[in-house]
């Protein structure tokens, strides 16, 4: 297990449930304390240099195992698709073995049945690095048969009711940096993506990315909109 800088220090319990879906499909589960960022916000913050020790420690820390299964999205893709630029030619052998849960659980593993239960109405969040990076779900902007791996994997849940707001894969505004160097565009397209979900009816959202169920909740908390956020991780080990 990989688990990110934000959800150790602010969401600890999506890595929990992380590990308990993944010892529930009696998989052997190791989570290596040493491991650090993946460099992914110097990177996207233009301080490449900055990242490439942490790309190298990652290497050397992750690269004996099968896979390294990540709960988010945008981590998994900074590892997958950037790391083996940052090693300079060096061997980087983790970054080929890394994968989001979703991507482990419908990809790797070919789940077809879980033991969860969430007797609610969800509205599903296609985060960008999701999409686009790690092929989660299809892109809108592509002329492609529609296809949504985060949805497969929540219709096993006993209860559920899935749906999708409009331009389910719009952007919500968060993107790293983003919402730090551009508050008031980042905020606005928050509001406008979180009112998409509460249109829906869903009591709530859910998404492989911690970061952007963050920036949603923090506007809708704000602007006191009426509807939750959860990782889509904690749903599929519900009642574990």
């Amino acid at each position: 297990m990989f688990v990110p800088c934000y959800v150790d220090t602010l969401y600890p319990e999506v890595g929990v449930s992380t590990y308990r879906l993944l010892k529930s499909l009696a998989l052997d589960v190791e989570y290596p304390e040493r491991q650090t960022c993946c460099g992914q916000p110097m990177g996207n913050a233009g301080f490449e240099r900055m990242a490439e020790p942490l790309a190298q420690k990652f290497d050397e820390l992750f690269a004996p195992y099968d896979y390294v299964v990540a709960p988010s999205a945008s981590c998994a893709a900074y590892v997958r698709c950037f790391h083996p630029n940052l090693m300079k030619g060096r061997s980087c052998d983790a970054a080929g073995k890394t994968v989001d849960i979703v991507e482990f659980l419908h990809d790797v593993l070919k789940v077809t049945s879980l033991k969860a239960k969430f007797p609610y109405k969800v509205s599903v969040h296609n985060s960008c690095h999701g999409v686009r990076e790690l092929g989660l779900s299809s892109p809108s902007e592509r002329n492609v048969p529609k296809f949504n791996k985060i949805i497969d994997l929540l219709r096993l849940v006993e209860g559920i009711e899935v749906v999708e707001p409009e331009r389910p894969d719009e952007c919500c505004g968060f993107g790293g940096m983003f919402a730090v160097e551009e508050q008031a565009v980042s905020r606005r397209m928050g509001i406008d993506k979180v009112k998409r979900h509460i249109a829906t009816g869903a009591q709530y959202v859910t998404g492989p990315d911690s970061s952007c169920l963050m920036h949603m909740q923090g506007i809708a908390e704000k602007e006191r909109l009426p509807i939750s956020f959860i990782h889509v991780v904690q749903i599929l080990a519900a009642g574990l």
